[in-house]
């Protein structure tokens, strides 16, 4: 069956869900979900700080994200595979901005590469950056929510933590494992009302995404998608907003798919 391709609706204005709310997002530079988070939870009313791997592109996502919200948006540069540099921004964060609110996990690695043909390394690096580094930040993060009694965690997780794909087994087993860390970390916070979520996207189009895909696969994998395209991250980042406001007060250890993928 050949399904209609659908162009993406407009983006529906703020409607303040996130007033007064000190949000954190990692892997926030370039043209991905993390900036679309940062602008959303921005245009929701938060005060958002960003961080990235890549020191000048942080500064000129923050840059970028000061000329829409017209206030200065405080960042800071961040390894997630290095424990001393998250360490540091979480100290950061609540320093500039008195508090961590939400903590969006956003930072993750992936690539293509088949199990015979995968190397060490490769597995080891997606596995890092995915995987540990969000269990890092989690960890840094979920003592400062405790304390407080209050917090909200969104995790990056992706549709490949359930469903198979070819060339994928790194990056599929790191989603995988977030979902689990999702649910665990869900239930050791519940007691003191911290809430931990995840989404899991199918597939989310940006200009950095190709890298490292073989030719047309991003395509054909969005043509099996039931609107026949790909969804906009900020489609993928109006989720996430939702799941750090109130309105998903009841919700923890979720896994939610931000996907129209058909069988």
């Amino acid at each position: 069956m050949t399904l209609p391709t659908q162009g993406a609706p407009p983006c529906p204005r703020g409607r303040g869900l996130l007033d007064g709310k000190s949000v954190l997002v990692t892997a926030a530079a370039g043209t991905g979900i993390g900036f679309a988070t940062a602008r959303r939870c921005a245009e929701e009313g938060a005060v958002v700080m960003l961080s990235d791997a890549h020191p000048r592109r942080t500064g000129e996502a923050a840059e970028k994200l000061r000329g829409i919200t017209g206030t200065a948006v405080p960042f800071r540069a961040c390894d997630v595979t290095s424990e001393d540099q998250v360490r540091a921004l979480v100290g950061a964060a609540i320093a500039e901005m008195g508090r961590i609110d939400v903590l969006v996990n956003n930072a993750g690695l992936g690539g293509f590469a088949h199990i015979v043909e995968m190397t060490d390394e490769q597995w080891h690096r997606v596995l890092d950056v995915t995987l540990n580094g969000t269990f890092r930040m989690l960890r840094a993060t979920l003592p400062h929510m405790l304390e407080r009694r209050s917090g909200v965690i969104v995790n990056n997780a992706s549709v490949l933590g359930w469903r198979a794909q070819a060339g994928q087994a790194h990056y599929a087993a790191a989603k995988a494992g977030v979902m689990a860390l999702t649910r665990c970390a869900a239930m050791e916070a519940a007691e003191a009302g911290v809430r931990v979520n995840a989404v899991a996207p199918s597939l989310a189009l940006h200009e950095h995404l190709s890298k490292g895909m073989p030719a047309g696969l991003l395509e054909d994998l969005a043509s099996r998608e039931a609107f026949g395209r790909a969804a906009e991250p900020w489609e993928v980042a109006n989720v996430i907003v939702f799941l750090a406001s109130d309105y998903s007060s009841y919700m923890t250890g979720e896994i939610v798919a931000v996907s129209s993928q058909h069988p």
